[in-house]
C-alpha cells in the first residue's frame, strides 16, 4: 500500500465510526459489561472524537513531512486501558506511516481495539499484513509502551534496549481567573467528569484566585449530577467522602465531587484538588516545574507555559498533532525507520 491507500482507508474508518451503523452496533452493547467503565456514551464519544480527526485533509496535513517509506520493522505497542480505544493514536500513526505492529492491549480493552482493526480490515484487507494483536510482544524493532509509574520502570528495563517511547503517570490541571461565565464552568466540567475522570487528559487540580468563593462552581457543575448514578464512580466518592470525615479532612461536597486543598497533582477519583494564588505568575511557575507530570493545562486566558494549554472543554478533544507527553510519535518513527 502506498501512503495515500493508507490515508484512504483510515478516512473511511473514521466516517465508519461516526456513523449510525456503528452506533447502532450490537457489540456496543457488551462492552460495558466487560467493563463497566466503558458506557456506551464513553465509547460513543471516543470514537466521534477519534472519527473526527479521520479525515482526508487533517491527514495529510499531519503527514505531510513524512516520506513515503517502505519498511519491514515492527512496532511494539503496550496499550493502557484506562478509556476506551485510548491507545488508537498510536495504532494509527504506526500503520498509517507503513511500519508494522504488534499489539498488546489492556486487560481492560474489552475488545474495542480488535473491534475497530477489524473494520479496518473490512476497508482495506491489506492491514491484516501489516498488525497482530498478541498477548506478549516477542518481535519488534521499537516500542511505544503506555502505562503507570510502576510499570514504567518495569518497561524501562524490559524494553530499554529498543528505540522507545514509554510512558508514565500525567495529570491535567485547570487554571480558573475568577472571571468566567457559569457556561465556560460548565464546560470546564467535560474536563473534570468525561470518562469518569480517569484519563491523564482529565483535570486533577484547579487553582482558584486567593478569594474564590468555590460555591461558585456548583451550579454550573451540577450538569454533571447524574455521574453519581454510575455504581462504580459512586462507590468512589462514598469512600473518599468517608475518609475526609473519618479523619475530618476540611474539603466541600456538592453531592458528586468532593473539592479538597491539596498541592498534589494527582487526586484519587471523584475527588478535584484545588490551590489558591494570589499572582497568576505562582500557577505558571508551578505548571513549569511540574512539566513531566502534566498532560495539559484547561484555562480561558492566556498562560506563559511550555505545557500544552486549552479552553475549557477541550482537554479530551486533541488533534492529530497534539501529542501524548509532547513526545512528537510522527518524529520517533521518522528517526527510526
Amino acid at each position: 500500500m502506498i501512503l495515500q491507500q493508507r490515508i484512504e482507508a483510515f478516512a473511511k474508518l473514521g466516517e465508519y465510526l461516526q456513523s449510525n451503523d456503528f452506533e447502532n452496533s450490537p457489540f456496543l452493547f457488551s462492552v460495558a459489561q466487560r467493563n463497566p467503565w466503558y458506557t456506551k456514551e464513553n465509547v460513543l464519544q471516543q470514537t466521534k472524537a477519534i472519527g473526527s480527526n479521520l479525515q482526508v485533509d487533517k491527514l495529510q496535513a499531519w503527514l505531510k513531512d513524512f516520506p513515503e517509506i517502505k519498511t519491514d520493522k515492527v512496532v511494539g505497542l503496550v496499550l493502557a486501558g484506562n478509556l476506551p480505544l485510548v491507545g488508537f493514536h498510536d495504532i494509527l500513526s504506526v500503520l498509517i506511516t507503513g511500519f508494522h505492529a504488534e499489539i498488546k492491549a489492556s486487560s481492560e480493552d474489552a475488545g474495542l481495539t480488535k473491534a475497530v482493526l477489524d473494520i479496518l480490515v473490512a476497508i482495506e484487507p491489506e492491514f491484516s499484513n501489516y498488525f497482530k494483536i498478541v498477548e506478549k510482544l516477542t518481535e519488534y524493532d521499537l516500542i511505544i509502551a503506555t502505562g503507570s509509574n510502576n510499570s514504567s520502570r518495569y518497561f524501562e528495563h524490559y524494553f530499554g534496549k529498543k528505540p522507545h517511547i514509554i510512558r508514565k503517570n500525567r495529570n491535567s490541571v485547570a487554571v480558573i481567573s475568577g472571571d468566567e461565565t457559569n457556561e465556560e464552568l460548565q464546560q470546564l466540567g467535560h474536563d473534570i467528569f468525561d470518562y469518569f475522570g480517569l484519563g491523564c487528559r482529565s483535570v486533577s487540580k484547579i487553582f482558584i484566585p486567593e478569594n474564590y468563593d468555590i460555591a461558585k462552581l456548583y451550579e454550573p457543575l451540577e450538569y454533571f449530577a447524574g455521574i453519581k448514578d454510575h455504581f462504580k464512580y459512586n462507590n468512589n466518592y462514598d469512600f473518599n467522602k468517608s475518609i475526609y470525615l473519618i479523619n475530618k479532612n476540611e474539603h466541600y461536597d456538592n453531592g458528586f465531587l468532593l473539592l479538597k486543598d491539596d498541592e498534589n497533582l494527582a487526586s484519587p477519583l471523584a475527588v478535584i484538588h484545588y490551590q489558591r494564588y494570589k499572582d497568576i505568575q505562582e500557577v505558571e511557575s508551578f505548571i513549569q516545574s511540574h512539566l513531566n507530570e502534566i498532560q495539559c493545562v484547561t484555562a480561558e486566558r492566556e498562560l506563559n507555559v511550555d505545557a500544552a494549554v486549552f479552553p475549557f472543554g477541550a482537554s479530551q478533544c486533541p488533534a492529530l498533532d497534539d501529542y501524548a507527553d509532547a513526545v512528537d510519535t510522527l518524529a520517533f518513527l521518522k528517526a527510526n525507520q
